[in-house]
């Protein structure tokens, strides 16, 4: 039976801390696509307040969060088990982007992971309903541990490649809605926290 939950206490907490992968959801106002995206990365995903979360935007080949959010601000994050327990968590909000040159990045940063060489932006989201689901359904899948691939790839990149993806493919969605704007900071340009 479905419930809903008034802020992340500790148990949600606990639920969304062990789950090694979750997914976000956007769509446009008007028609277009509704984009869904798996994010791994453990580290990339905080709990700031009992109704706000954030999460590391890693460079990928678009950037339909980035515009959906700037048009609408709509999302959705879904965390589902695939261990013995079943459940699934879906937590309903407004996001809105904080680009690496923005004030607030800095302090949003200290949340995160200390390695991971792509970094787009950070998504802050505002959790307006909590509510989960049973997850009878989904199968059972071991984890293995995370897959390296992205970091290794961004590693690699010169910054002439990630100032082509934000004139690029990363410019808008993939229905025209306009998402990193031309001045973005490529990865390069961002301040590394050093661990105390």
């Amino acid at each position: 039976m479905a419930k809903e939950f008034a802020y992340l206490d500790e148990s949600l907490r606990r639920f969304i801390h062990d789950q090694a992968m979750f997914f976000v959801a956007t769509a446009p106002s008007e028609g277009g696509r509704v984009s869904l995206s798996p994010k791994g990365y453990q580290d990339t995903f905080a709990i700031l307040d009992d109704h706000t979360v954030a999460y590391l935007d890693l460079f990928g080949s678009g950037a339909e969060t980035i515009a959906h959010l700037r048009e609408n601000g709509r999302i959705t994050l879904m965390f589902c088990s695939f261990t013995r327990n079943s459940r699934i968590l879906r937590l309903f909000g407004t996001g809105r982007v904080v680009r690496p040159d923005d004030p607030e990045f800095p302090d949003l940063r200290t949340h995160f992971g200390l390695d991971h060489p792509g970094i787009r932006a950070a998504i802050v989201i505002d959790v307006q309903r909590i509510a989960d689901a049973c997850g009878y359904s989904v199968p059972y899948f071991e984890l293995i541990g995370e897959r390296p691939v992205l970091d290794a790839h961004h590693a690699k990149q010169p910054d002439e490649k990630f100032a082509r993806r934000i004139a690029g493919d990363n410019s808008h969605s993939i229905d025209g809605l306009p998402a990193l704007e031309p001045d973005h900071p490529i990865p390069s340009e961002i301040p590394r926290p050093t661990t105390p």
